[in-house]
Protein backbone atom coordinates (compact mmCIF):
# COMPACT_ATOMS: atom_id res chain seq x y z
CA UNK A 1 0.00 0.00 0.00
CA UNK A 2 1.28 3.47 -0.87
CA UNK A 3 0.60 6.42 1.46
CA UNK A 4 1.32 10.06 0.69
CA UNK A 5 2.63 12.41 3.37
CA UNK A 6 2.76 16.11 2.60
CA UNK A 7 5.60 18.18 4.02
CA UNK A 8 7.06 21.57 3.25
CA UNK A 9 10.17 21.42 1.12
CA UNK A 10 13.43 22.96 2.32
CA UNK A 11 14.32 23.55 -1.33
CA UNK A 12 11.38 25.81 -2.11
CA UNK A 13 11.78 29.52 -2.69
CA UNK A 14 10.01 32.04 -0.41
CA UNK A 15 7.26 32.70 -2.90
CA UNK A 16 6.81 29.29 -4.45
CA UNK A 17 4.68 27.61 -1.78
CA UNK A 18 6.05 24.24 -2.83
CA UNK A 19 5.43 21.13 -0.82
CA UNK A 20 7.52 18.01 -0.49
CA UNK A 21 5.49 14.87 -0.88
CA UNK A 22 6.94 11.71 0.61
CA UNK A 23 5.48 8.53 -0.76
CA UNK A 24 5.38 5.71 1.75
CA UNK A 25 5.49 2.24 0.26
CA UNK A 26 4.94 -0.24 3.05
CA UNK A 27 6.88 1.27 5.93
CA UNK A 28 9.80 2.92 4.15
CA UNK A 29 9.86 6.55 3.03
CA UNK A 30 11.23 6.78 -0.48
CA UNK A 31 11.27 9.23 -3.34
CA UNK A 32 10.10 12.83 -3.51
CA UNK A 33 7.78 14.75 -5.77
CA UNK A 34 7.50 18.52 -5.84
CA UNK A 35 4.16 20.14 -6.63
CA UNK A 36 2.92 23.72 -6.17
CA UNK A 37 0.27 24.15 -3.46
CA UNK A 38 -0.98 27.04 -1.32
CA UNK A 39 -0.19 25.48 2.06
CA UNK A 40 1.91 28.44 3.19
CA UNK A 41 0.03 31.33 1.67
CA UNK A 42 -0.80 34.46 3.65
CA UNK A 43 2.09 34.23 6.12
CA UNK A 44 5.12 36.51 6.27
CA UNK A 45 8.62 35.49 5.21
CA UNK A 46 9.91 35.05 8.77
CA UNK A 47 7.06 32.73 9.70
CA UNK A 48 7.58 30.91 6.41
CA UNK A 49 11.28 30.36 7.18
CA UNK A 50 10.41 29.01 10.62
CA UNK A 51 7.81 26.73 9.10
CA UNK A 52 10.40 25.38 6.68
CA UNK A 53 12.67 24.45 9.58
CA UNK A 54 9.78 22.90 11.48
CA UNK A 55 8.81 20.76 8.53
CA UNK A 56 12.40 19.74 7.93
CA UNK A 57 12.62 18.63 11.56
CA UNK A 58 9.32 16.78 11.31
CA UNK A 59 10.40 15.07 8.11
CA UNK A 60 13.57 13.78 9.78
CA UNK A 61 11.72 12.63 12.91
CA UNK A 62 8.97 10.95 10.90
CA UNK A 63 11.50 9.20 8.67
CA UNK A 64 13.32 7.85 11.75
CA UNK A 65 10.01 6.70 13.20
CA UNK A 66 9.33 4.65 10.07
CA UNK A 67 12.76 3.03 10.23
CA UNK A 68 12.67 1.99 13.90
CA UNK A 69 12.10 -1.70 14.48
CA UNK A 70 11.69 -3.18 17.94
CA UNK A 71 12.87 -1.74 21.29
CA UNK A 72 15.60 0.90 21.28
CA UNK A 73 17.61 -0.90 23.98
CA UNK A 74 18.74 -4.46 24.52
CA UNK A 75 18.06 -5.32 28.14
CA UNK A 76 21.16 -7.46 28.61
CA UNK A 77 23.37 -4.49 27.63
CA UNK A 78 22.01 -2.26 30.42
CA UNK A 79 24.38 -1.69 33.33
CA UNK A 80 24.38 0.37 36.47
CA UNK A 81 26.31 3.64 35.94
CA UNK A 82 29.87 3.61 37.35
CA UNK A 83 30.13 5.41 40.68
CA UNK A 84 32.63 7.91 39.27
CA UNK A 85 29.97 9.15 36.81
CA UNK A 86 27.28 9.83 39.44
CA UNK A 87 28.68 12.43 41.81
CA UNK A 88 27.06 12.82 45.26
CA UNK A 89 25.86 16.35 45.93
CA UNK A 90 27.15 16.29 49.51
CA UNK A 91 30.73 16.03 48.28
CA UNK A 92 30.17 18.82 45.75
CA UNK A 93 28.69 21.08 48.40
CA UNK A 94 31.66 20.40 50.71
CA UNK A 95 33.90 22.32 48.32
CA UNK A 96 34.56 25.96 49.19
CA UNK A 97 33.17 28.33 46.58
CA UNK A 98 35.98 30.32 44.95
CA UNK A 99 36.02 34.08 44.52
CA UNK A 100 35.54 33.45 40.79
CA UNK A 101 31.94 32.29 41.28
CA UNK A 102 30.74 35.60 39.82
CA UNK A 103 32.78 34.96 36.68
CA UNK A 104 31.15 31.53 36.39
CA UNK A 105 27.68 33.06 36.77
CA UNK A 106 28.43 35.46 33.94
CA UNK A 107 28.91 32.42 31.69
CA UNK A 108 25.52 30.94 32.62
CA UNK A 109 22.07 31.21 31.05
CA UNK A 110 18.89 29.97 32.77
CA UNK A 111 16.44 28.27 30.40
CA UNK A 112 12.92 27.41 31.51
CA UNK A 113 10.67 25.04 29.56
CA UNK A 114 7.51 27.12 29.21
CA UNK A 115 5.48 25.31 26.57
CA UNK A 116 2.72 23.87 28.75
CA UNK A 117 -0.79 25.13 29.38
CA UNK A 118 -2.59 25.15 32.73
CA UNK A 119 -5.54 23.14 31.41
CA UNK A 120 -4.85 20.08 33.59
CA UNK A 121 -5.35 22.33 36.63
CA UNK A 122 -8.44 24.01 35.19
CA UNK A 123 -6.66 27.22 34.13
CA UNK A 124 -6.52 29.05 30.81
CA UNK A 125 -3.26 30.20 29.25
CA UNK A 126 0.35 29.25 30.10
CA UNK A 127 0.82 27.17 33.22
CA UNK A 128 3.63 29.50 34.26
CA UNK A 129 1.11 32.26 35.14
CA UNK A 130 -0.73 30.22 37.80
CA UNK A 131 -0.29 31.78 41.25
CA UNK A 132 1.51 29.36 43.52
CA UNK A 133 2.70 31.33 46.54
CA UNK A 134 1.71 34.72 47.99
CA UNK A 135 0.11 35.69 44.64
CA UNK A 136 3.42 34.96 42.89
CA UNK A 137 3.27 32.88 39.71
CA UNK A 138 5.86 30.34 38.54
CA UNK A 139 7.22 33.04 36.25
CA UNK A 140 7.33 35.67 39.03
CA UNK A 141 9.34 33.34 41.26
CA UNK A 142 11.78 32.54 38.45
CA UNK A 143 12.38 36.24 37.71
CA UNK A 144 12.83 37.01 41.42
CA UNK A 145 15.40 34.20 41.78
CA UNK A 146 17.53 35.37 38.87
CA UNK A 147 17.23 39.05 39.74
CA UNK A 148 18.44 38.21 43.26
CA UNK A 149 21.49 36.42 41.78
CA UNK A 150 22.28 39.32 39.47
CA UNK A 151 22.06 41.88 42.27
CA UNK A 152 23.91 39.82 44.88
CA UNK A 153 26.90 38.99 42.67
CA UNK A 154 26.68 41.97 40.29
CA UNK A 155 26.40 39.67 37.27
CA UNK A 156 24.23 39.25 34.18
CA UNK A 157 22.50 35.88 34.15
CA UNK A 158 19.79 36.07 31.47
CA UNK A 159 16.52 34.13 31.49
CA UNK A 160 15.42 32.32 28.35
CA UNK A 161 11.92 30.90 27.99
CA UNK A 162 11.23 28.12 25.50
CA UNK A 163 7.60 28.78 24.60
CA UNK A 164 5.28 26.78 22.40
CA UNK A 165 2.73 28.09 19.93
CA UNK A 166 0.23 27.52 22.76
CA UNK A 167 1.97 29.87 25.21
CA UNK A 168 4.05 32.34 23.20
CA UNK A 169 1.55 35.15 22.64
CA UNK A 170 0.26 35.24 26.23
CA UNK A 171 3.77 34.94 27.69
CA UNK A 172 5.12 37.88 25.67
CA UNK A 173 2.31 40.09 26.95
CA UNK A 174 3.05 39.12 30.55
CA UNK A 175 6.79 39.72 30.17
CA UNK A 176 6.17 43.46 29.85
CA UNK A 177 5.69 43.68 33.61
CA UNK A 178 9.34 42.66 34.17
CA UNK A 179 10.79 45.51 32.09
CA UNK A 180 12.36 47.22 35.11
CA UNK A 181 13.67 44.06 36.79
CA UNK A 182 17.39 43.37 36.69
CA UNK A 183 17.18 40.39 34.39
CA UNK A 184 17.36 40.19 30.60
CA UNK A 185 14.60 37.93 29.29
CA UNK A 186 14.65 36.24 25.88
CA UNK A 187 12.16 33.87 24.30
CA UNK A 188 12.13 31.41 21.45
CA UNK A 189 9.51 29.01 20.21
CA UNK A 190 9.80 25.27 20.08
CA UNK A 191 8.75 23.65 16.83
CA UNK A 192 5.22 22.73 15.92
CA UNK A 193 4.61 19.44 14.18
CA UNK A 194 1.45 17.94 12.68
CA UNK A 195 -0.30 15.14 14.55
CA UNK A 196 -0.47 11.89 12.59
CA UNK A 197 -3.53 9.77 11.95
CA UNK A 198 -2.78 6.49 13.73
CA UNK A 199 -4.33 4.34 10.99
CA UNK A 200 -3.25 6.06 7.77
CA UNK A 201 -0.01 7.66 9.07
CA UNK A 202 -1.08 10.85 7.28
CA UNK A 203 -0.79 14.26 8.94
CA UNK A 204 -4.09 15.50 10.34
CA UNK A 205 -3.21 19.11 9.44
CA UNK A 206 -4.66 20.51 6.24
CA UNK A 207 -3.09 23.98 6.54
CA UNK A 208 -0.92 25.97 8.94
CA UNK A 209 -3.78 27.33 11.06
CA UNK A 210 -3.53 26.64 14.80
CA UNK A 211 -6.70 28.32 16.01
CA UNK A 212 -10.31 27.19 16.13
CA UNK A 213 -10.95 23.92 14.36
CA UNK A 214 -7.29 23.66 13.37
CA UNK A 215 -5.82 23.68 16.90
CA UNK A 216 -5.96 19.93 17.41
CA UNK A 217 -3.94 19.27 14.24
CA UNK A 218 -0.63 20.51 15.68
CA UNK A 219 1.49 19.87 18.78
CA UNK A 220 4.83 20.92 20.30
CA UNK A 221 7.11 17.85 19.95
CA UNK A 222 8.40 17.48 23.52
CA UNK A 223 11.26 19.29 25.24
CA UNK A 224 13.88 17.33 23.29
CA UNK A 225 13.13 19.82 20.53
CA UNK A 226 15.04 22.47 22.52
CA UNK A 227 18.30 21.78 20.71
CA UNK A 228 16.98 22.33 17.18
CA UNK A 229 14.61 25.20 17.98
CA UNK A 230 17.21 27.01 20.14
CA UNK A 231 19.72 26.72 17.29
CA UNK A 232 17.21 27.71 14.59
CA UNK A 233 16.09 30.78 16.55
CA UNK A 234 19.57 32.35 16.30
CA UNK A 235 19.58 32.86 20.08
CA UNK A 236 22.13 30.11 20.65
CA UNK A 237 24.75 31.86 18.51
CA UNK A 238 23.84 35.21 20.07
CA UNK A 239 24.50 33.93 23.59
CA UNK A 240 27.75 32.22 22.61
CA UNK A 241 28.92 35.50 21.05
CA UNK A 242 28.08 37.22 24.37
CA UNK A 243 30.48 34.88 26.21
CA UNK A 244 27.92 32.48 27.65
CA UNK A 245 29.07 28.86 28.01
CA UNK A 246 26.39 26.82 29.78
CA UNK A 247 22.61 26.70 30.14
CA UNK A 248 20.76 25.48 33.19
CA UNK A 249 17.55 23.93 31.86
CA UNK A 250 14.53 22.93 33.94
CA UNK A 251 10.74 22.74 33.86
CA UNK A 252 9.20 26.05 34.91
CA UNK A 253 6.82 24.22 37.28
CA UNK A 254 9.70 22.65 39.25
CA UNK A 255 10.04 25.10 42.14
CA UNK A 256 13.14 23.30 43.42
CA UNK A 257 15.11 23.99 40.24
CA UNK A 258 17.09 27.07 41.25
CA UNK A 259 20.64 27.97 40.21
CA UNK A 260 22.95 25.99 42.49
CA UNK A 261 26.34 27.65 42.88
CA UNK A 262 28.03 24.44 44.00
CA UNK A 263 26.94 22.47 40.94
CA UNK A 264 27.91 25.41 38.71
CA UNK A 265 31.36 25.55 40.31
CA UNK A 266 31.73 21.77 39.96
CA UNK A 267 30.88 22.06 36.28
CA UNK A 268 33.32 24.88 35.66
CA UNK A 269 36.25 23.28 37.51
CA UNK A 270 36.41 19.92 35.71
CA UNK A 271 39.87 19.20 34.19
CA UNK A 272 40.28 20.82 30.76
CA UNK A 273 40.94 17.47 29.09
CA UNK A 274 37.71 16.14 30.65
CA UNK A 275 35.53 19.22 30.31
CA UNK A 276 32.01 18.19 31.18
CA UNK A 277 29.42 19.06 28.52
CA UNK A 278 26.32 17.76 30.28
CA UNK A 279 25.20 17.29 33.90
CA UNK A 280 21.91 15.63 34.72
CA UNK A 281 20.60 16.10 38.24
CA UNK A 282 19.15 12.86 39.56
CA UNK A 283 17.65 12.08 42.95
CA UNK A 284 16.81 8.97 44.92
CA UNK A 285 13.71 7.18 43.69
CA UNK A 286 10.72 6.59 45.93
CA UNK A 287 7.65 4.49 45.18
CA UNK A 288 5.99 7.63 43.83
CA UNK A 289 8.70 7.92 41.16
CA UNK A 290 8.73 4.40 39.72
CA UNK A 291 7.85 5.61 36.23
CA UNK A 292 10.58 8.27 36.11
CA UNK A 293 13.47 7.93 33.67
CA UNK A 294 16.76 6.66 35.11
CA UNK A 295 20.44 6.88 34.19
CA UNK A 296 22.14 3.73 32.94
CA UNK A 297 25.46 2.74 31.39
CA UNK A 298 24.95 1.54 27.82
CA UNK A 299 27.68 0.99 25.23
CA UNK A 300 30.15 2.74 27.58
CA UNK A 301 28.07 5.95 27.67
CA UNK A 302 25.66 7.41 30.19
CA UNK A 303 22.16 7.09 28.82
CA UNK A 304 18.63 8.03 29.92
CA UNK A 305 16.27 5.07 30.07
CA UNK A 306 12.57 5.96 29.97
CA UNK A 307 9.77 3.53 30.79
CA UNK A 308 8.48 3.78 27.20
CA UNK A 309 11.73 2.14 26.01
CA UNK A 310 11.52 -0.80 28.39
CA UNK A 311 10.37 -4.16 26.97
CA UNK A 312 7.11 -5.24 28.62
CA UNK A 313 8.77 -8.25 30.22
CA UNK A 314 11.07 -5.95 32.19
CA UNK A 315 8.71 -3.12 33.23
CA UNK A 316 8.41 -4.39 36.82
CA UNK A 317 12.19 -4.64 37.03
CA UNK A 318 12.48 -1.05 35.76
CA UNK A 319 10.06 0.14 38.47
CA UNK A 320 12.10 -1.58 41.17
CA UNK A 321 13.50 0.86 43.71
CA UNK A 322 16.27 -1.58 44.55
CA UNK A 323 17.75 -2.00 41.05
CA UNK A 324 17.17 1.47 39.59
CA UNK A 325 17.67 3.75 42.57
CA UNK A 326 17.74 7.17 40.94
CA UNK A 327 15.58 9.10 38.50
CA UNK A 328 15.96 12.15 36.27
CA UNK A 329 14.73 15.46 37.73
CA UNK A 330 15.05 17.15 34.30
CA UNK A 331 17.38 19.75 35.84
CA UNK A 332 20.18 19.84 33.26
CA UNK A 333 23.41 21.80 32.80
CA UNK A 334 24.51 21.78 29.17
CA UNK A 335 27.37 23.30 27.16
CA UNK A 336 26.22 25.81 24.54
CA UNK A 337 29.20 25.11 22.28
CA UNK A 338 28.47 21.39 22.46
CA UNK A 339 24.81 21.94 21.49
CA UNK A 340 25.95 23.93 18.45
CA UNK A 341 28.52 21.28 17.44
CA UNK A 342 26.20 18.31 17.85
CA UNK A 343 23.29 19.97 16.11
CA UNK A 344 25.42 20.93 13.13
CA UNK A 345 26.72 17.36 12.98
CA UNK A 346 23.17 15.99 13.32
CA UNK A 347 24.55 13.82 16.11
CA UNK A 348 21.90 14.01 18.87
CA UNK A 349 19.98 10.83 17.94
CA UNK A 350 17.37 11.03 20.71
CA UNK A 351 14.97 8.12 21.09
CA UNK A 352 11.50 8.75 19.69
CA UNK A 353 8.59 8.75 22.13
CA UNK A 354 5.35 7.74 20.43
CA UNK A 355 2.56 9.46 22.34
CA UNK A 356 -0.97 8.27 21.43
CA UNK A 357 -3.85 10.74 21.76
CA UNK A 358 -7.56 10.80 20.99
CA UNK A 359 -8.87 14.09 19.63
CA UNK A 360 -12.24 15.54 20.67
CA UNK A 361 -13.93 14.10 17.59
CA UNK A 362 -12.72 10.60 18.47
CA UNK A 363 -9.88 10.45 15.94
CA UNK A 364 -6.90 8.41 17.17
CA UNK A 365 -3.59 10.15 16.46
CA UNK A 366 0.04 9.85 17.45
CA UNK A 367 2.55 12.50 18.41
CA UNK A 368 6.25 11.92 17.82
CA UNK A 369 8.25 13.47 20.66
CA UNK A 370 11.75 13.48 22.13
CA UNK A 371 13.06 14.20 25.65
CA UNK A 372 15.79 16.76 26.34
CA UNK A 373 17.65 14.37 28.69
CA UNK A 374 17.84 11.65 26.05
CA UNK A 375 20.65 13.55 24.31
CA UNK A 376 23.04 12.94 27.22
CA UNK A 377 24.68 10.05 25.36
CA UNK A 378 25.89 12.41 22.62
CA UNK A 379 27.79 14.78 24.94
CA UNK A 380 31.39 14.32 26.04
CA UNK A 381 32.25 13.58 29.69
CA UNK A 382 28.61 13.65 30.81
CA UNK A 383 27.92 13.27 34.54
CA UNK A 384 25.03 12.68 36.88
CA UNK A 385 24.80 14.54 40.18
CA UNK A 386 22.71 12.89 42.89
CA UNK A 387 20.94 15.88 44.46
CA UNK A 388 18.64 16.13 47.49
CA UNK A 389 14.92 15.75 46.92
CA UNK A 390 14.49 19.46 47.62
CA UNK A 391 15.70 20.19 44.08
CA UNK A 392 12.72 18.30 42.69
CA UNK A 393 9.55 20.13 43.70
CA UNK A 394 7.20 19.95 40.69
CA UNK A 395 3.68 21.35 40.85
CA UNK A 396 1.60 19.15 38.56
CA UNK A 397 -1.62 18.91 40.57
CA UNK A 398 -3.61 20.75 43.23
CA UNK A 399 -2.15 18.29 45.76
CA UNK A 400 1.32 19.64 44.92
CA UNK A 401 -0.04 23.18 45.07
CA UNK A 402 -1.32 22.66 48.62
CA UNK A 403 2.17 21.62 49.72
CA UNK A 404 3.99 24.65 48.27
CA UNK A 405 1.34 27.10 49.53
CA UNK A 406 1.57 25.76 53.09
CA UNK A 407 3.82 26.62 56.02
CA UNK A 408 5.97 23.61 55.13
CA UNK A 409 7.96 26.05 52.99
CA UNK A 410 9.31 29.53 53.45
CA UNK A 411 9.84 31.93 50.55
CA UNK A 412 13.05 33.93 50.18
CA UNK A 413 14.04 35.84 47.02
CA UNK A 414 11.83 33.64 44.88
CA UNK A 415 13.14 30.36 46.29
CA UNK A 416 11.18 27.91 48.42
CA UNK A 417 12.99 26.11 51.24
CA UNK A 418 11.65 23.58 53.73
CA UNK A 419 10.73 25.22 57.02
CA UNK A 420 13.21 24.63 59.84
CA UNK A 421 10.22 23.93 62.07
CA UNK A 422 9.53 20.74 60.11
CA UNK A 423 11.14 17.90 62.07
CA UNK A 424 11.29 15.51 59.11
CA UNK A 425 13.13 16.28 55.86
CA UNK A 426 10.50 14.50 53.74
CA UNK A 427 7.32 16.15 52.45
CA UNK A 428 3.92 14.72 53.43
CA UNK A 429 2.02 12.55 50.97
CA UNK A 430 -1.05 14.53 49.88
CA UNK A 431 -3.88 13.20 47.72
CA UNK A 432 -6.80 15.51 47.02
CA UNK A 433 -9.90 14.24 45.21
CA UNK A 434 -11.47 15.44 41.96
CA UNK A 435 -13.38 18.25 43.71
CA UNK A 436 -10.01 19.98 44.16
CA UNK A 437 -8.59 19.43 40.63
CA UNK A 438 -9.25 22.92 39.27
CA UNK A 439 -7.31 25.71 40.96
CA UNK A 440 -10.43 27.87 41.33
CA UNK A 441 -12.33 25.06 43.10
CA UNK A 442 -9.27 24.27 45.21
CA UNK A 443 -9.01 27.86 46.46
CA UNK A 444 -12.75 28.04 47.22
CA UNK A 445 -12.46 25.02 49.53
CA UNK A 446 -9.79 26.54 51.80
CA UNK A 447 -10.55 29.67 53.84
CA UNK A 448 -6.86 29.49 54.67
CA UNK A 449 -4.19 26.88 54.00
CA UNK A 450 -3.94 24.49 56.99
CA UNK A 451 -0.93 24.16 59.26
CA UNK A 452 0.87 21.08 57.88
CA UNK A 453 4.21 21.16 59.72
CA UNK A 454 3.51 17.86 61.49
CA UNK A 455 1.54 16.17 58.70
CA UNK A 456 2.63 12.79 57.30
CA UNK A 457 -0.28 11.83 55.05
CA UNK A 458 -3.46 13.53 53.87
CA UNK A 459 -6.24 12.05 51.75
CA UNK A 460 -9.35 14.10 50.96
CA UNK A 461 -12.23 12.83 48.83
CA UNK A 462 -15.63 14.30 48.01
CA UNK A 463 -17.29 17.59 48.96
CA UNK A 464 -14.98 18.86 51.71
CA UNK A 465 -14.15 22.41 52.83
CA UNK A 466 -11.64 23.75 55.37
CA UNK A 467 -12.19 26.69 57.70
CA UNK A 468 -9.50 29.11 58.87
CA UNK A 469 -6.52 28.04 60.97
CA UNK A 470 -7.04 24.28 60.66
CA UNK A 471 -4.11 22.14 61.80
CA UNK A 472 -3.38 18.71 60.27
CA UNK A 473 -1.00 16.27 61.99
CA UNK A 474 0.08 12.68 61.44
CA UNK A 475 -2.25 10.76 59.09
CA UNK A 476 -5.54 12.45 58.24
CA UNK A 477 -8.18 10.92 55.96
CA UNK A 478 -11.37 12.85 55.14
CA UNK A 479 -14.00 11.17 52.96
CA UNK A 480 -17.36 12.67 52.11
CA UNK A 481 -19.52 10.13 50.35
CA UNK A 482 -21.67 11.06 47.37
CA UNK A 483 -24.37 13.48 48.48
CA UNK A 484 -22.62 14.24 51.79
CA UNK A 485 -20.59 17.31 52.69
CA UNK A 486 -17.92 17.77 55.33
CA UNK A 487 -16.97 21.23 56.61
CA UNK A 488 -13.86 21.16 58.78
CA UNK A 489 -14.53 23.97 61.27
CA UNK A 490 -12.18 26.90 61.86
CA UNK A 491 -9.44 26.19 64.38
CA UNK A 492 -9.91 22.40 64.23
CA UNK A 493 -6.90 20.21 65.04
CA UNK A 494 -7.00 16.83 63.29
CA UNK A 495 -4.29 14.41 64.40
CA UNK A 496 -4.33 10.81 63.16
CA UNK A 497 -8.04 11.08 62.36
CA UNK A 498 -10.43 9.53 59.86
CA UNK A 499 -13.41 11.77 59.15
CA UNK A 500 -16.33 10.43 57.12
CA UNK A 501 -20.08 10.82 56.75
CA UNK A 502 -21.73 14.23 56.84
CA UNK A 503 -20.38 17.12 58.89
CA UNK A 504 -21.79 20.49 58.00
CA UNK A 505 -21.38 23.72 59.94
CA UNK A 506 -24.34 26.04 59.38
CA UNK A 507 -24.55 29.73 60.15
CA UNK A 508 -27.47 30.73 62.42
Amino acid sequence: MTHTVVLYSSTSTPDSNVLLIIRLTGDVAQGTLLVPLIFLSAIDSTARDISKKDFEGFKNLFHRFLQVKGPSVKWDKIHKPPEDLIHPYDKIKAQVLPDSVAASLNKLVVVKLNGGLGTSMGCKGPKSVISVRNENTFLDLTVHQIEHLNKTFNVDVPLVLMNSFNTDEDTKKILQKYTHHRVHIHTFNQSRYPRINKESLLPVAKDLGVHGDHGDAWYPPGHGDIYASFYNSGLLDQLIAAGKEYIFVSNIDNLGATVDLFILNHLMTQPKDKRCEFIMEVTDKTRADVKGGTLIQYDDKLRLLEIAQVPKAHVDEFKSVTKFKIFNTNNLWISLAAIKRLHEQNAMDMEIIVNPKTLDGGLNVIQLETAVGAAIKAFDNALGVNVPRSRFLPVKTSSDLLLVMSNLYSLDAGSLTMSKKREFPSTPHVKLGSSFTKVHDFLMRFESIPDMLELDHLTVSGDVTFGKNVSLKGTVIIIANHGDRIDIPAGAVLENKIVSGNLRILDH
